[in-house]
Order: structure tokens, then sequence, then C-alpha cells
């Protein structure tokens, strides 16, 4: 019944390879998970606990509606490129009211739906050149590894000058994360299915058992409450240019993101014309 509706043979794939294929896609984006709440929180002043929640809502909902609605192997999230907009720039402009914050968030929401239910829509993204579209995927591509190398301490803060530079190559993490990142690429020049899946299981499995991560804690306590940001958001308290300012790159960087994002999914998929 699965493979029929989203119509697996027709694609030239098989519910086994979907299946890894998704366990593979949510471990290498499940770092949103905690990357988000903690950037909106440290630098944008948002409780932790509620936009943790939030986020795992989010990713979830608008995922399955990808899905099922439009039968694409498509994940969502909330992306690091936004998000940090929101709590470096954005957040501080505003005096810190985090509440006007979302605020602009949810009217460049509103807009970017409105652009998008129109033929606007197709205008817009057929005027981004297809090379600036794969350049966009590709600076995602080296932000979020730049965010897996500084987590596993392959580089680290600068000094002397220097933006970056290279960590303690000989600590376990570091040692640990490389095995990883070895055997991912063995694996997958074997054509192995699953090969990020099984690096990214053998690395947790590995660090847990050394004592390098800590092992996880029980689970089936209910997640917190989202009330204390459920509608927190108003839209006055600063100059309408600001406002206005804020709402508008918002828009664009999202529009940007999201084309170039899904250009590069269906090009590495053969899923364009």
């Amino acid at each position: 019944m699965i493979a029929r509706f989203f119509e697996l043979s027709a694609h030239g794939t098989t519910l086994r390879r979907e299946i890894i294929a998704g366990l593979t896609t949510f471990l290498t984006m499940a770092y949103i998970i905690v990357v988000n709440p903690s950037t909106l929180h440290s630098m944008g002043g948002l409780p932790y606990e509620p936009v943790f929640v939030a986020t795992c809502l989010s990713a979830a909902l608008t995922t399955i509606m990808m899905g099922v609605y439009a039968k694409l192997p498509v994940a969502l999230a909330p992306g690091m490129g936004l998000n940090a907009y929101f709590a470096f720039t954005v957040v501080p402009a505003l005096n810190y009211d985090w509440q006007l914050a979302l605020g602009c968030v949810f009217l460049s929401g509103i807009l970017f739906v409105l652009i998008s239910i129109t033929p606007a829509r197709e205008w817009l993204i057929n005027a981004i050149p297809k090379s600036l579209k794969l350049a966009i995927a590709a600076g995602i591509g080296f932000f979020l590894a730049f965010i897996g190398l500084s987590n596993a301490g392959i580089v680290t803060g600068g000094h002397g000058g220097l933006l970056v530079t290279a960590g303690n190559l000989a600590s376990p993490p570091v040692l640990l994360a490389s095995a990883g990142l070895v055997i991912i690429f063995a694996l997958a020049y074997r054509r192995v299915l699953g090969a990020v899946l099984i690096g990214i299981l053998a690395v947790a499995i590995a660090g847990i058992a050394l004592g390098i991560s800590p092992a996880p804690d029980a689970i089936g306590s209910l997640p917190p409450s989202i009330a204390p940001t459920l509608f927190a958001l108003h839209f006055d308290g600063a100059p309408a240019a600001l406002i206005a300012t804020s709402v508008l790159v918002f828009l664009l960087v999202d529009m940007l993101d999201t084309s170039g994002t899904l250009t590069a999914v269906a090009y590495q998929g053969n899923l364009l014309d």
C-alpha cells in the first residue's frame, strides 16, 4: 500500500531504500534540534525549552506534509541562515525585543505564502540563475560542514589574527570523528546502501562505549510546554522602516535559501528536467 501511494516503482526505488534514506536524513539533520534553540536562546533571548519543542514540531509536521501531500523526498527544518540572522542581527536591532522579531518573521511568512500561490513564485524562481541556486546550496553545505568540524573539535577559534585554526588533532573526539568520516567515505565509495547512517551509528555507539559522549537519558518524559513562545509576537515598538527592512530581508533570504536548496536537491536526485 505504501509503495503504491508513493509510486516507488515509478521512481525506481524500493521501500527498503526509502526507509534507510529517511533514517539517514533524520540523523544528519537532527543537529538542528539542539543548535536552533541554543542559537535563539543564547543570542536571541528566547526560552530554550519551548523553542526546542517548536523546532521538533515544525520539522516533523512540514516534512510529513512534504511527503504525504507533495510526495517528494525532501525533509524540512529551520534553516541555519535565518536563525543566525534572527539572533545576531534582528533581535539586537530591535532592542532585544524577540517578540517583535517573531512578528517580523510572521509577516515575512505571510508574504512568502502569498507569493507561493501566485504566478510571481515561478517568475521569481526562474529569474534566479541555476548556477546561483547551486552555489547557494554549496555555501549552505560548507556552512553545515564547518559547524560539524567545529563541534568535533577539528577546527576551533583562531588567535593571532586568524579566524579559525586547527584543533587538537590528537584528542579522542577528533580521532573518533575522523574515523567516522573515513567509514562513511569508504562505504560510500563501495556504494554500500546507508553508508552515512552506518557511519553515524558506529561513531555514536563508539563514543558512548569509550566515554567520549554521554549515554542518552531515560526516554518517556513529557515534552516542555510551548506556551511561553506560542503566539508571543507583536508588530510595534520600533520604527516602521526598521520593521519593514527586517521583514524584507527575512523574505529574500528565505526565498533564496529555499530555491537554492530545492534546486540542488532536485539536481542531485535527477528530479530536474
